[in-house]
């Protein structure tokens, strides 16, 4: 046994009983996974990869049920158990009664990704407040009820199911944004979100070092559904700006969920890891 030392507070912990192969370290067979904004885009494929590693895993989705159409094709495609899950995200009673749900079904939660938010898309702060000020609160808050308060929901209540059963790993989607400044948009609500999201985590990480892990993925600019929404000029900038000269596409996102949620992790926590083509860097 070996211990942590949190806050003054000795806290037990177990020495994980870890596989000899490092590929096995990597498997998530027989473990459940649940991932939130799973209907596109990063947590789509996040979703995917995780079942291909052969976890079970519940996609969850709010306004686009899609995907209620794909997981027993999942199902049967990775030998696993795929089933989606409708969620408002903004209402804690709900985020708490479905998480209970993908524990019923299950038997278990090995890991909860909590992916899904929303970018602000309103320009400088202060021009559109004297613009519309009741309309900037407003978009102020929507982006702090999604990006912020939906994680804040999803780790309550999965980490009582973390300290129940004695493990867990919480994956939180933050972003470069969380570090830097991006230009040329100005987005301060959306920067503000996640660098919250990355003190959260290292919050959590110290709070839950006895039963669970917590960690942060930081993207960079990814070619999502939103961001082909963006302009050519604007994206053509952005490239400019990434030392690789290239958006990256969501599967390339993939790999950081699946270490820090597998085996291959069980000694990191309260971490970020930064896939943003050296943007942070520059």
């Amino acid at each position: 046994m070996s211990t942590t030392v949190a806050s003054g507070i000795t806290i037990p912990q177990p020495d994980p009983q870890l596989p000899e192969s490092i590929m096995d370290m990597f498997s998530m067979k027989g473990k459940v996974v649940a991932v939130t904004g799973a209907s596109g885009g990063i947590g789509y494929e996040v979703a995917l990869g995780f079942a291909q590693a052969g976890a079970d895993v519940a996609m969850w989705y709010n306004t686009n049920p899609a995907i209620e159409k794909e997981v027993e094709a999942l199902s049967k495609m990775y030998g696993v158990k795929v089933r989606a899950y409708k969620c408002s995200l903004t209402d804690s009673e709900e985020v708490g009664n479905t998480i209970k749900r993908i524990e019923r079904d299950f038997g278990k939660i090995n890991a909860m990704v909590a992916n899904a938010g929303v970018a602000w898309a309103s320009g400088p702060l202060v021009d559109f407040a004297e613009k519309d000020s009741k309309a900037c609160d407003a978009e102020w808050m929507r982006i702090m009820d999604v990006d912020v308060n939906s994680v804040y929901y999803v780790a309550k209540h999965v980490g009582s199911i973390f300290k129940r059963q004695g493990f867990g790993s919480l994956v939180i989607t933050a972003s470069m944004s969380g570090h830097i400044v991006n230009v040329p948009q100005l987005q301060v609500a959306y920067n503000a979100a996640k660098a919250a999201l990355i003190h959260m985590a290292r919050s959590l990480a110290v709070e839950w070092a006895g039963f669970a892990r917590v960690n942060t993925v930081s993207p960079g600019y990814v070619e999502t559904p939103i961001a082909a929404t963006r302009p050519l000029e604007l994206k053509k900038k952005w490239m400019s700006l990434v030392p690789m000269g290239r958006l990256s596409s969501p599967k390339e996102m993939v790999g950081a969920y699946l270490y820090l949620a597998s085996d291959a992790a069980t000694y990191v926590t309260g971490t970020d890891i930064i896939v943003d083509g050296g943007y942070c860097c520059a």
